[in-house]
């Protein structure tokens, strides 16, 4: 659905709850928090060809920000439901949306390692944290702030994708994999994600050295490795087949207008599944980010307990 925004006009506000994202068409919008308040924070600025509030599409959960229109604004309003004839009558947006939302994953992601890297420098066993991570403390409790105010519920509980016809209707790029083969390495460029027709598929960071980790099992009908759609950014752990017989299809950028006509079903699948990824990593940073403003904090009132710090050595084992 088409609407216009004259110059000044709330789209919408922080709290609401939504069920859409919008394209804006022409014009841009300013994206805020605590806006029109003496604390107000001008986040960032939507221009023409770019989305904003996609999170939306996921659950009707309440929105981060307010959205303004700094100028007249005329922007496509859609919710889950709009996807197909959206797509249909501009097949490039498929593409669009997919490396939009690639894009966003990938910047929280790095967020997030800066985060916990930091984390990694409180109080070493033993030992008092280094002082020149003190710029970095304030930021991520600045930021701890900014996001306290947002209630948080779980994602596992509301991340509910359908199934229906996941796998019908595309069949190029499937693979049979063995157990024990290697899909891509953690620092290598990445230049597809990847989708579980059967079996399942480990990801490990650290996979063969004395810091190996399992990160997660990824199974049936699951998707992983999209940050590999953004210009071959690196990628972040290493995927190993789990089962034998593990059959995966690998998903470039530009498969998707084809598998749009071929399987609508399975980009609404993949929009809302990258929309989650958005909402997990956001809470995660949110909870790394509220570690370090306890230790802030702790650190003014000059009483960093033995508590505190158990709690962040607790954090560090888990990194």
């Amino acid at each position: 659905m088409t609407k216009e925004f004259t110059k000044g006009t709330v789209i919408f506000n922080e709290g609401n709850v939504g069920d859409s994202c919008f394209d804006v068409i022409s014009g841009s919008v300013g994206i805020y928090t605590d806006y029109g308040s003496d604390v107000e924070q001008h986040l960032t600025t939507i221009e023409a060809g770019h989305i904003f509030g996609e999170l939306a599409l996921v659950d009707s959960y309440p929105r981060s920000a307010t959205a303004v229109a700094e100028s007249d604004v005329k922007v496509n309003e859609l919710t889950l439901d709009d996807f197909r004839s959206y797509f249909e009558n501009d097949p490039e947006k498929v593409t669009f949306i997919i490396r939009e939302m690639s894009e966003r994953i990938g910047r929280l992601t790095k967020d997030y390692e800066e985060v916990v890297e930091t984390i990694g420098e409180l109080y070493p066993q033993n030992a008092d944290r280094k002082p020149t991570i003190a710029d970095k403390i304030k930021q991520f409790a600045a930021a701890y702030k900014m996001a306290a105010k947002n209630n948080k519920i779980s994602r596992e509980a509301l991340y509910d994708l359908v199934q229906d016809d996941h796998n019908d209707g595309y069949t190029d790029n499937v693979e049979t994999y063995s157990k024990g083969t290697i899909i891509f390495k953690e620092g290598e460029p990445g230049k597809c994600m990847y989708d579980i027709f059967t079996g399942s598929v480990n990801i490990y960071t650290g996979y063969g050295t004395p810091e190996e980790k399992l990160i997660t099992t990824i199974g049936v009908s699951k998707f992983f490795g999209e940050m590999g759609l953004i210009n071959d950014a690196p990628r972040t752990a290493t995927a190993v087949v789990n089962m034998d017989h593990t059959m995966i299809q690998s998903l470039y950028m530009d498969d998707f207008k084809d598998l749009f006509k071929k399987n609508p079903v399975k980009i609404g699948m993949l929009v809302k599944y990258m929309a989650f990824r958005v909402r997990k990593l956001t809470d995660q940073y949110t909870d790394a980010c509220k570690l370090v403003y306890e230790v802030s904090e702790a650190e003014e009132a000059g009483n960093v307990s033995e508590e505190l710090k158990k709690k962040v050595r607790a954090f560090q084992a888990q990194y």
